[in-house]
C-alpha cells in the first residue's frame, strides 16, 4: 500500500506553494512555438509510446473510462490518448500539449508527485490536493533513458469509480515498455542486446531485462528493471563480469533460442540474444574468430532454420537414439503428416516439442512453405486475434496502417505451429473452431474471407481434458486439434539419454574438436532428475563447455546446483518409459533391451560405488 507520507508531504508542498483545497488548479501553458519544439525534441518518445506499445493495451484501456497523457521530464504535456467525454469541461484543457502537470500547478496528481519523489505513484480522489479533482484517480510511472535520466512521465487518469487495483501495474508495465522500445531501437543496429528475466516463459515480455553490449562484450546500456533483478550496476561493465559465459561463447549462442544463465554468480536467470542487424567484423586474436553478421529477413530465418536441419543437425530421423517409445512416436508422426489430419504434441516444459516440429515441417511436403510458429502463452489475450486472423487498416487505433495478414494466412501451404494452445482465451478458441471448419479467415474489420490450406500442428504441457472439465477449453476445439497425438517422454524416462548426452554435447560445441562426455560425466548426468528435460541439459552443457574451454568437460566444469540436484537423487530410482512398440521383432526388442538394461546397471553400479548388494536391490532390477 502506497505511503500516506507521500501525500501528506505533497499537500505540505502544495501549502508552501500558496495554495488552497477550495481553488481550481492552475492552466499553465507553453507558448505554441515552445509546445511545437517540444514535440520535436520528444518527437521519438511520443511516436514510439503511440505506435510500439499502447497498441498491446488498446483493448484493456477502451473498455475503461480513461486518459493516457504522456509528459517530458519536466511535466510538460507531449500528447494524451482517450476518450475525454467523462471529464468536466473545464478539466479537458489540462489534457492539452504543453500544459504544466507539476504540483505547484495542479496540486497533489501522480504526474507532479511522481516527478518529485522519481517513483511510481498512484493518487486517489481524496488525496488529490484540489476538491474540484477528487473525482479522478491518476497513475503515473517515469521513464528513463539508458543513462538513468528522466525522459518523461506517462499516467493513466480515470473516474474514480472504476477499479483501480491493477492500474498502477499496467502503467508501470507501460512505462517499462517504452523505456525497453526506445533502447531496442537506439541500439539494435550495432549492438547485442541480451534479454532476460527469472522465468522462461516471461523472457519476451515487457517486464524483462535488457542488457546491450558491443562486439567485444563492453556493456554499453540497460534498463531499469536489469539492474533490479540482479541488484547490480551494470553500465562501463563487461559481460562476463555479470553473466558465467564467455564473450565467444554468448556471441555464438543462436538468436532467439532461450538459454540458462548464473548472473552475477548467484541469479538463476533465463535469456535469449538478439544480433546486431548491421553488419560486423569481429576480429580477435584469431581469424577463426572472425565472423559477418548481416541484416535478417523473415524468410533469412526460415531458410537458415532449413539449412541448418539438411546439414545433420537435428532431424526427424535423429531426433530419436534408439528410445523404443520415442522411435514409435517418430513413425506414427511420419505416417501422418502428408495426411488432412492435426496432431497435438503433449510433453513437459523443455522436452523439445518446438524441436520436434520444426523436424516433423523439415520432412513433410510442406518444407518449402513456412512453418508460422506462434505461442499462444506469450501474446496478450486482446491481441491474439489480430495478431492470428489479421486486420483491415484501421481495424482499431494503434494499428498498421497498412493492416496485417494474420498468422495463419502467412502460414497459408505451409505448417501453423500453435504452441502452449491451451493458454489461448476462450473467445478466440471460438474464432479458430470455425477457421479450422471452414478454412477460411477473416481479418478483423473486414467482410472479406481467404481460403487457407495449413497444417494444423499443436503444442500443450497440459492435461487439455482436465481443462475442458475446467470450463478452460472447448471441447469441440479439443477434437479439431488432436487428431494424432504425440508425447514426447521427459528427459529422465528416456532410455537413450546417454545417446542423447552425447549428441547434444556435440551440437552445443563451438569448435569443430568436439571431446566426447567421459563415461564419468555421463554417469552423472544419467542420475540427474532433469526437471528441465532437454532445455535444461543444453543449458548445463554450454556452462561446462564454457569452463572447460575446448578441453575435455571435467566434474569441476559442471554448475554446482547440477552436482547438488545429483547428489539428492542418490538414493531415488530412475523412472523408465514404458515401451509399447509392436513395429519392432521380438528378437529385436530384446537385443535394445538387454543392451539398455547393461547400461542401467554400469550407472547403477558406479552411482553405488561398487556396492553389489545395493545395486541389486534398486527397483530399477
Amino acid at each position: 500500500m502506497q505511503s500516506e507520507k507521500i501525500i501528506k508531504e505533497s499537500w505540505r508542498r502544495c501549502a508552501e506553494h500558496g495554495l488552497t483545497q477550495s481553488e481550481e488548479p492552475i492552466l499553465e501553458s507553453l507558448p505554441l512555438s515552445e509546445i511545437k519544439d517540444l514535440s520535436q525534441i520528444y518527437r521519438e518518445l511520443v511516436v514510439t509510446t503511440n505506435s510500439e506499445v499502447l497498441p498491446y493495451y488498446q483493448n484493456i484501456l477502451s473498455n475503461a473510462n480513461c486518459l493516457i497523457i504522456l509528459t517530458d521530464n519536466n511535466g510538460f504535456a507531449l500528447n494524451s490518448w482517450g476518450d475525454k467525454r467523462f471529464l468536466p469541461n473545464k478539466h479537458k484543457p489540462f489534457f492539452e500539449a504543453g500544459v504544466d502537470w507539476n504540483e505547484k500547478f495542479i496540486g497533489t496528481n501522480a504526474i507532479g508527485t511522481s516527478l518529485v519523489t522519481g517513483k511510481a505513484i498512484q493518487v486517489q480522489r481524496d488525496e488529490h490536493y484540489f476538491k474540484i479533482n477528487r473525482f479522478m484517480v491518476g497513475s503515473a510511472a517515469p521513464i528513463y533513458d539508458a543513462n538513468r535520466q528522466l525522459i518523461g512521465m506517462l499516467d493513466i487518469t480515470s473516474d474514480s469509480y472504476l477499479p483501480q487495483a491493477h492500474t498502477l501495474g499496467l502503467v508501470k508495465l507501460m512505462s517499462q515498455g517504452i523505456e525497453n522500445r526506445l533502447l531496442f531501437n537506439q541500439h539494435n543496429q550495432n549492438h547485442y542486446i541480451f534479454t532476460f528475466n527469472t522465468n522462461a516463459e516471461n523472457v519476451d515480455s515487457q517486464w524483462s531485462g535488457l542488457i546491450i553490449f558491443d562486439d567485444i562484450g563492453r556493456v554499453v546500456a540497460a534498463n531499469n528493471r536489469a539492474e533490479t533483478l540482479l541488484k547490480f550496476e551494470l553500465l562501463k561493465v563487461h559481460i562476463e563480469d555479470i553473466l558465467n559465459v564467455t564473450i565467444r561463447d554468448l556471441r555464438n549462442q543462436p538468436e532467439g533460442i532461450i538459454f540458462e544463465v548464473t548472473a552475477v554468480g548467484k541469479y538463476k536467470m533465463y535469456g535469449q540474444l538478439k544480433r546486431p542487424v548491421i553488419k560486423l567484423n569481429l576480429r580477435n586474436k584469431s581469424k577463426r574468430e572472425e565472423i559477418n553478421f548481416s541484416v535478417r529477413t523473415e524468410s533469412d530465418v526460415s531458410n537458415d532454420s532449413q539449412s541448418d536441419n539438411k546439414n545433420n543437425r537435428v532431424t526427424l530421423d535423429t531426433f530419436s537414439f534408439g528410445d523404443p517409445f520415442v522411435d514409435k512416436q517418430i513413425s506414427q508422426a511420419k505416417r501422418i503428416v502428408n495426411k488432412a489430419l492435426p496432431i497435438l504434441v503433449h510433453g513437459e516444459t523443455g522436452v523439445g516439442k518446438e524441436v520436434f516440429v520444426q523436424c516433423l515441417h523439415n520432412y513433410s511436403v510442406r518444407q518449402q512453405f513456412p512453418l508460422v510458429a506462434v505461442n499462444c502463452a506469450a501474446i496478450p489475450n486482446d491481441l491474439v486475434e489480430s495478431e492470428l486472423f489479421g486486420y483491415e487498416k484501421g481495424a482499431f487505433t494503434g494499428a498498421n496502417v497498412k493492416g496485417s495478414i494474420g498468422l495463419i494466412r502467412k502460414a497459408n501451404g505451409g505448417t501453423l505451429f500453435l504452441d502452449e494452445i491451451g493458454e489461448m482465451p476462450l473467445n478466440v478458441q471460438g474464432r479458430l473452431l470455425r477457421v479450422l471448419q471452414e478454412r477460411t479467415v477473416t481479418p478483423l474489420g473486414s467482410t472479406e474471407s481467404y481460403e487457407v490450406d495449413i497444417k494444423l500442428v499443436s503444442a500443450t504441457n497440459r492435461d487439455l481434458k482436465k481443462e475442458i472439465d475446467n470450463g478452460n477449453f472447448r471441447q469441440d476445439l479439443f477434437y479439431r486439434v488432436s487428431g494424432l497425438n504425440i508425447h514426447l517422454p521427459p528427459l529422465r524416462e528416456r532410455r537413450d539419454r546417454r545417446q542423447l548426452f552425447q549428441q547434444v554435447n556435440a551440437l552445443q560445441h563451438g569448435s569443430e574438436l568436439v571431446f566426447p562426455l567421459s563415461d564419468k560425466i555421463l554417469n552423472l548426468f544419467n542420475n540427474h532428475p532433469w526437471p528441465g528435460n532437454v532445455r535444461q541439459l543444453i543449458s548445463v552443457l554450454q556452462i561446462a563447455q564454457a569452463m572447460a574451454d575446448n578441453e575435455p568437460i571435467q566434474e569441476w566444469h559442471l554448475p554446482e546446483d547440477f552436482l547438488q540436484d545429483v547428489n539428492k537423487n542418490d538414493e531415488q530410482t530412475i523412472p523408465v518409459a514404458s515401451i509399447n512398440v509392436t513395429s519392432e521383432n521380438p528378437s529385436e526388442i530384446a537385443a535394445r533391451k538387454k543392451s539398455n538394461d547393461k547400461d542401467e546397471l554400469i550407472s547403477v553400479y558406479t552411482r553405488f560405488n561398487g556396492n553389489k548388494s545395493k545395486t541389486y536391490q534398486n527397483p530399477i532390477f
